[in-house]
C-alpha cells in the first residue's frame, strides 16, 4: 500500500486517518467483548489499557498494510 492522499467525496483524507477509525472501530469491538467477559474491573487502569491495547491494534494495521 502506497501512503498517499485518498480522495474521499472530493476531501483528501490522509491514509493514517482512515487507519485510526479502522483500529478505533476494533478496539470498540474489542472493549465490548472484554466488556461482557468481565475483563476490564481486573486491569489496573482501565483507560491506560484501553488506550494500550488501541496502539498495538493501530500500529498492526499499518505493519499490515505498509508490506
Amino acid at each position: 500500500m502506497r501512503f498517499n492522499e485518498i480522495d474521499l467525496f472530493g476531501v483528501y483524507v490522509a491514509p493514517i486517518g482512515l487507519l485510526l477509525v479502522v483500529s478505533w472501530v476494533i478496539v470498540a469491538g474489542l472493549r465490548r467483548i472484554g466488556g461482557r467477559y468481565g475483563l476490564l474491573p481486573h486491569v489496573w487502569h482501565p483507560s491506560l489499557f484501553i488506550f494500550s491495547v488501541y496502539m498495538i491494534v493501530l500500529s498492526s494495521i499499518v505493519l499490515i498494510a505498509g508490506r
